[in-house]
């Protein structure tokens, strides 16, 4: 594994660039991508951004959104950029199977390659790693790798709106995994001028009227309550998406309601789609939902926020996390809220 200088000396002329980062890009996948990118084209390399699935329309607003390729939609042309390419980075993924068959498209390739995660138990899959569990989100990483480089361009406004919306979607508005050295980053971001009561309501605050229908229904129709196991549960079928014509990110941040509940420590979200189950995974305090994901449920993540999916039916996947949960009863009534 190669150190920073060998990073400055790989960019130190203008070089064919690929970003990527996992399927169904969430705010921190966007914002450490496209901050990346603006970061790297004000250097004078030639960058594109390259998400194996679309990414939600809450994030249509971020700049240089409308430049980011989907290899869904074009993976004939995306394999003629990534045959051109000379340099890898992967960002907010631990693995190639994160990314599905772009990952294989990868691996045939010979980059220079960089991997910037925060989550749990990385494979080595880069030349140049910056890897750290304990920060909140990948943009608070490549804060820290675009200061550690030192004498590349300056975070700027543009860099730093998108850096702060990895950073508020991640830590669910400084909810979650924070210290005092992402206070000091955020500070530094708000210092370039950062509006984040802005950002804040481009963010959250631009629902369409059937998100919150949704939720409404999500709360009176689709939740479960397992007292004895301080988890809550909610769920979707297939019937459920084509009434509500759920679109992708329709469905983001619905699982933490269920830990608004005083007596919910755990909280589940089962979405039935075409071929599988897509399960999101929440919690409080110490007790981590990502042995569950990890050992049942294909997935992983973090201590509080996990994800998974399950290749059989709706049912069955519920019935599986019920018939698992009273492993988990001791840890969860022990568990305290940090």
């Amino acid at each position: 594994m190669v150190e920073i200088e060998q990073v400055k000396k790989e960019l130190s002329r203008p070089r064919n660039v690929v970003i990527t980062s996992h399927r169904n890009p969430d705010g921190d996948a966007l914002g450490s991508s496209l901050a990346m990118w603006h970061w790297l084209n004000q250097m004078g390399h030639k960058v594109t951004v390259i998400f194996p699935s679309e990414y939600p329309a809450s994030f249509f607003w971020m700049k240089g959104a409308d430049q980011i390729r989907i290899y869904d939609l074009e993976p004939e042309e995306i394999d003629g950029i990534l045959e051109a390419a000379e340099v890898s980075i992967m960002l907010d993924y631990n693995s190639l199977q994160r990314i599905d068959k772009l990952g294989e498209k990868l691996q045939q390739g010979s980059y220079f390659n960089m991997l910037i995660d925060h989550h749990l138990y990385p494979d080595p899959l880069g030349d140049y790693i910056l890897s750290d569990t304990t920060a909140s989100s990948t943009c608070e990483l490549v804060y820290r790798f675009i200061k550690e480089y030192a004498d590349g361009p300056p975070v700027d406004l543009t860099i730093a709106e998108c850096l702060y919306t990895g950073i508020i979607t991640d830590t669910g508005s400084f909810q979650y995994a924070t210290s005092a050295a992402l206070f000091r980053t955020v500070a530094d971001l708000k210092d370039i001028g950062v509006d984040n009561h802005y950002l804040h309501q481009l963010i959250f605050q631009t629902l369409e009227e059937k998100n919150l229908r949704l939720l409404g229904h999500c709360i009176y129709n689709r939740m479960e309550i397992l007292e004895e196991y301080q988890t809550g549960i909610f769920f979707l079928n297939k019937h459920d998406f084509q009434v509500f014509d759920i679109q992708r990110g329709d469905t983001e941040g619905i699982v933490n309601y269920l830990l608004k509940l005083k007596n919910v420590k755990c909280a589940v979200f089962f979405r039935q789609q075409q071929t599988i189950v897509k399960i999101s995974f929440r919690s409080k305090g110490d007790f981590s939902v990502e042995e569950i994901a990890k050992t049942y449920f294909n997935g992983g993540g973090h201590k509080n926020a996990a994800g998974g999916y399950w290749k059989k039916s709706l049912a069955s996947a519920i019935d599986k996390f019920k018939e698992v949960l009273p492993e988990y009863k001791t840890e969860l009534e022990k568990s305290i809220y940090t």
